[in-house]
């Protein structure tokens, strides 16, 4: 590794191989690093190619350097704002009223006291 990385240095490559689990790139003539597929975007990524294709300029994070493995992890992610979301109220579950004058939700634990008194009582 000629250019000394530092963990949170953001620096360009560029994309020169495309694995399932990530994405390798040239950072200069004796360094490379792989950004993880986790570490391609914000948000669920199925397959890498949708997102880069090899010779792909890219800006990347470096998340971590192990010299001693001579390992650069990457993060094309790191270098983006994630996207605000849209917090909306979960509907609520509709009310179930049952024939036993019973409604609603119980544990567990009540209603198999409930089961067993039924199953006693026939």
């Amino acid at each position: 590794m000629s250019n000394k990385l530092e963990n949170g240095q953001i620096v360009e490559g560029k994309v020169t191989g495309i694995q399932p689990y990530g994405a390798f790139v040239q950072l200069d003539e004796n360094t490379q690093g792989l950004i993880h597929i986790s570490e391609i975007t914000h948000g669920f990524v199925k397959d890498i190619n949708d997102h880069l294709q090899i010779g792909d300029e890219v800006k990347v994070k470096v998340i971590e350097v192990n010299e001693k493995a001579k390992k650069v992890s990457l993060s094309i992610r790191a270098t983006e704002e994630a996207p605000q979301e849209n917090v909306q109220p979960k509907p609520s579950a509709p009310s179930h009223q049952e024939n036993d004058s019973t409604a609603g939700f119980n544990t567990l634990k009540e209603k198999l006291q409930e089961w067993i008194k039924q199953s006693e009582n026939k």
